[in-house]
């Protein structure tokens, strides 16, 4: 199946669905059908800013309850937000018989963060096309994690995994 004429997958249609709602409520529906599925994003905070399955971009503001001893965001909600973006993305391709992993993940901290942060995550058609085409197998995610400055106060990598939904049971 091409890129153009592949179906949509079970997130990417769960989205579609929000089409439905007037537009001046899409944004503020989808950030609460989104936390729900994964409520450590609403703890945090987390807004769900842009998602296709080529790009997924979310937004961190520094408050109070994501912030560190010197105010900045703190490294685990830094986490959370690259990881948010890549597993997200990775969610809108993945096939429906498949689940998507978190495998690895690095952070390398490189200046202090200014204000709130952004991250994008983005896969190549090729990354696309390969999870479309075997039931298992992993993808490293470009990911970008800015600050309210345009500075790239770490660098990260993430490294998901796709796994059949339902394995045979083991004798």
């Amino acid at each position: 199946m091409s890129e153009t004429t592949r179906p949509p997958n079970k997130l990417q249609r769960s989205l579609m669905r929000l089409d439905e709602a007037p537009a001046f409520m899409r944004g503020f529906v989808q950030n609460i059908i989104l936390r729900r599925a994964v409520p450590f994003t609403g703890t945090a905070g987390v807004k769900f800013v842009s998602l296709t399955p080529e790009r997924v971009e979310v937004h961190l503001a520094n408050e109070r309850r994501v912030q560190n001893h010197i105010g900045g965001v703190h490294a685990s909600a830094m986490n959370l937000l690259a990881e948010t973006a890549t597993g997200m993305v990775v969610g809108m391709n993945v096939r429906d018989d498949c689940t998507p992993l978190a495998k690895e993940f690095s952070m390398a901290f490189r200046k202090r963060a200014t204000g709130g942060l952004k991250a994008v995550a983005v896969l190549s058609a090729e990354q696309r096309a390969a999870m479309q085409a075997s039931d298992k197998g992993e993808v490293q995610v470009t990911v970008s994690v800015t600050d309210e400055a345009g500075i790239e106060p770490v660098e990260c990598a993430f490294t998901w995994a796709w796994v059949p939904a339902s394995r045979p049971a083991k004798n």
